[in-house]
């Protein structure tokens, strides 16, 4: 078997209800997170955190050094665990992580976190086109609704679209109680 990671994705304070860029279901979204990393933590897996944050003092979120780019308390790193800064969708994109993992022999990967339709997925394919074996929790994944034109789509239908898009061709996607269950 291979070793697994847990990548936990910009769960930020900005996307907390009083942040900068609220998502829907973000509470949620942590509360699974938090169950899984402390399962993650109690398996011996290893943690690793990516934390964006736009170069530009006056970004409209996850502007450097504020709280809002900070790492959700619930879900913060211990001090043992890696810590990436990224400024891209794609969180191998001019980061260390591939390297990281590829150091410690990790090839397979669990994913969770934030945006669904934007580092979620883009990560999530970079992750399997760099031959990483992927799993998404997704109910540990959070967003929010999209517009289009004139046409406005709910949270819950762009979750559903990205994550059954991941599930398609790239990911196993499934429930967070579903994976611990499968790990007796």
């Amino acid at each position: 078997m291979s070793r697994q990671a847990l990548v936990i994705v910009d769960f930020q304070n900005d996307y907390l209800p009083d942040g900068r860029m609220p998502l829907e279901g973000i509470q949620e979204a942590i509360d699974q997170a938090s169950t899984l990393l402390a399962a993650t933590r109690l398996a011996d897996i290893p943690v690793v955190h990516v934390r964006h944050e736009f170069a530009a003092d006056d970004a409209p979120f996850f502007a450097p050094g504020t709280a809002g780019a900070a790492i959700i308390d619930a879900l913060g790193p211990e001090p043992h665990e890696r810590v990436f800064l990224k400024r891209h969708p794609n969180a191998f994109r001019d980061t260390g992580l591939h390297a990281f993992l590829g150091g410690e022999e990790i090839k397979s990967l669990l994913i969770i976190g934030a945006m669904s339709h934007v580092c979620i997925d883009a990560t999530v394919r970079a992750a399997v086109d760099l031959g990483y074996d992927v799993t998404v929790a997704h109910d540990a994944v959070a967003t929010r609704a999209l517009t289009f034109g004139e046409t406005t789509v709910p949270a819950t239908h762009v979750h559903a679209a990205f994550m059954s898009a991941l599930a398609f061709a790239y990911a196993h996607v499934a429930r967070v109680q579903d994976l611990l269950r499968a790990d007796k």
